[in-house]
């Protein structure tokens, strides 16, 4: 059984930078592919951004392309998401989450292929 930690989360001004951690706590995350999800208030949950286990392939929302860094250190069985330029609109409960496919596939965006969920970090990003 494998259980996440996030963590990293916090208030930020608009423009500045977070970077959210998650960790296995138990079992190993190293042949997951994982995934990184967040939900505002009143709205559903959504994708963010998704890695393979390996690191080789990346997948972001159009929403944090270009703003979001997903990366993994399987050695510490950990994994990142680096967020720059945020904006208020990022605000949200950032949820950690493993497929035990290896391989990220489009299909994980939609979070059902997703077998262990972390129990979130809050992200307050402030105008």
């Amino acid at each position: 059984q494998v259980q996440l930690v996030e963590s990293g989360g916090g208030l930020v001004q608009a423009g500045g930078s977070l970077r959210l951690s998650c960790a296995a706590s138990a079992g190993t995350i190293s042949t997951y592919a994982m995934g990184w999800f967040r939900q505002a208030p009143g709205l559903e949950r959504e994708f963010v951004a998704g890695i393979s286990w390996r690191g080789a392939t990346t997948d972001y929302a159009d929403s944090v392309k270009g703003r979001f860094t997903i990366s993994r250190d399987n050695a510490d069985n950990t994994v990142y998401l680096q967020m720059n330029s945020l904006k208020p609109e990022d605000t949200a409960v950032y949820y950690c989450a493993a497929s035990r496919s290896s391989v990220w596939y489009p299909d994980l965006r939609m979070g059902y292929g997703m077998h262990y969920w972390g129990k979130g970090t809050l992200v307050t990003v402030s105008s």
